[in-house]
């Protein structure tokens, strides 16, 4: 074989897993939004669940937080071992609540988990533009956070509240 040929084939070889890589990684990201979107905002008009994927991906753009769309989901001060030996977020640590209040992390909602799928690859193709004015952080309205008194408010989207 010539070392032209052997070349052309090495940059196949790169070119293409480096594709897969890239779509499995977008695949990711596209869950983990969907997930975030439908645990946070899943009962929330459309305007409110484009507001809690922004706040996902501005995080992402900070450099004081995880840069990848499921590092920022899962994101946990503190970690557990169960009573099986798996390894668990510790209840109350997590950056959305969702993901460390002890309950299942599995969509029940078929329609809505479909919607949020949905979504978030619009959201992540760049269909939508920031609704939350750079927001990271919100709650909803109801509770009042220590942290809340310390940033600057942006915009309430339905049910949240959000600061940068």
């Amino acid at each position: 074989m010539s070392m032209k040929l052997i070349n052309i084939l090495v940059f196949c070889a790169l070119f293409f897993s480096a594709t897969k890589v890239e779509a499995l990684e977008l695949e990711m990201d596209n869950h983990c939004l969907a997930q975030n979107i439908y645990f946070e905002a899943g009962n929330q008009p459309l305007a409110g669940k484009i507001a809690v994927a922004n706040v996902v991906l501005n995080r992402v753009e900070h450099d004081k937080f995880p840069n990848t769309v499921c590092d920022v989901v899962y994101q946990t001060k503190e970690w557990r071992t169960s009573w099986t030996g798996k390894t668990i977020p510790k209840l109350g640590m997590c950056q959305f609540s969702w993901f460390c209040d002890g309950k299942s992390d599995k969509p029940k909602d078929s329609k809505t988990w479909a919607e949020s799928l949905q979504l978030a690859d619009e959201i992540l193709n760049g269909q939508y533009f920031d609704l939350t004015e750079g927001a990271m952080w919100y709650h909803a309205y109801y509770i009042q956070p220590y942290w809340s008194h310390h940033l600057n408010e942006t915009v309430q989207i339905s049910a949240h509240i959000f600061y940068r």
